[in-house]
C-alpha cells in the first residue's frame, strides 16, 4: 500500500526559505511522479506547484513559483525535497504532497489526476 507522508511546514518570515520533504513508501515501480500541490486558506482548489517524474528526474513548475521552489531527490529511496526561496505571504497554504502512477505529462497541474495524498503540512508566511 502507498503510503506519502509530508513534513517541514512552519512561520517564515516574507522573503525567507523553508524545505519540504515527501517520502512515499509502498512504491513497487520507478515509473511514477510526485506532485505538490497547495490550498490557500479559504479556499477549496487545489493549485499545482510542481511535479516531478521520477523516472527522468524531469520538473513540470507552476508560474506563480517558478524561478523560487525547486525540487531534489532526498538521500533515502522514494524521497523528494522541495526547496522554497523568496517566499510571499500568498504563499501561505496547506502543501500536500501527491504521487501519481503515471508520468506528469500536460496535465500534471490536475489534482484530481493523482492517485495517492499525503495529509498535508503548512506553511506560513507573515512577519
Amino acid at each position: 500500500q502507498v503510503q506519502v507522508v509530508e513534513s517541514g511546514g512552519g512561520l517564515v518570515q516574507p522573503g525567507g526559505s523553508l524545505r519540504l520533504s515527501c517520502v512515499a513508501s509502498g512504491i513497487s515501480s520507478d515509473y511514477y511522479a510526485i506532485g505538490w500541490f497547495r490550498q490557500a486558506p479559504g479556499k477549496e482548489e487545489y493549485e499545482g506547484v510542481l511535479c516531478f517524474s521520477n523516472i527522468d528526474g524531469s520538473t513540470s513548475y507552476g508560474d506563480s513559483v517558478k524561478g523560487r521552489f525547486t525540487i531534489s531527490r532526498g538521500n533515502a529511496k522514494n524521497t523528494v525535497l522541495l526547496q522554497m526561496n523568496s517566499l510571499k505571504p500568498d504563499d501561505t497554504a496547506v502543501y500536500y504532497c501527491a504521487v501519481s502512477l503515471l508520468l506528469c505529462g500536460s496535465r500534471w497541474h490536475v489534482a484530481n489526476r493523482m492517485d495517492y495524498w499525503g495529509k498535508g503540512t503548512l506553511v506560513s508566511v507573515s512577519a
